[in-house]
């Protein structure tokens, strides 16, 4: 069946939700959790074209990310995050490419 599951978090109180889901499913599962946050402020977005700084939105998602896995992994669930910059849409469908990529 499915060896990783694509998790895309939004910083928002939705997201607890959304991980007792997938804590549930781990354990009948046991399939990596792949937790992805899009930042999508105009920082964000131009961080690489125009060589910025973090942020400080980049810098909470980032903080708030690995909170996240870290939870996560303290309760037994192999997770790994990845923080993406850019547009919502499109950095979803380049994470999803790379993990059904390596999956197969």
């Amino acid at each position: 069946m499915y060896q990783r599951i694509l998790v895309t978090l939004d910083h928002s109180a939705a997201d607890e939700a959304i991980l007792a889901h997938m804590e549930q499913l781990y354990q009948h599962l046991h399939n990596e959790l792949i937790l992805l946050h899009v930042a999508d402020g105009w920082a964000a977005r131009y961080y690489n074209d125009l060589q910025l700084k973090e942020s400080e939105e980049v810098k909470e998602d980032r903080a708030y990310l690995a909170a996240v896995e870290k939870r996560l992994q303290t309760k037994g669930i192999k997770t790994t995050s990845h923080l993406a910059m850019g547009d919502p849409a499109d950095e979803i469908i380049r994470a999803f490419s790379r993990v059904t990529t390596v999956a197969r």
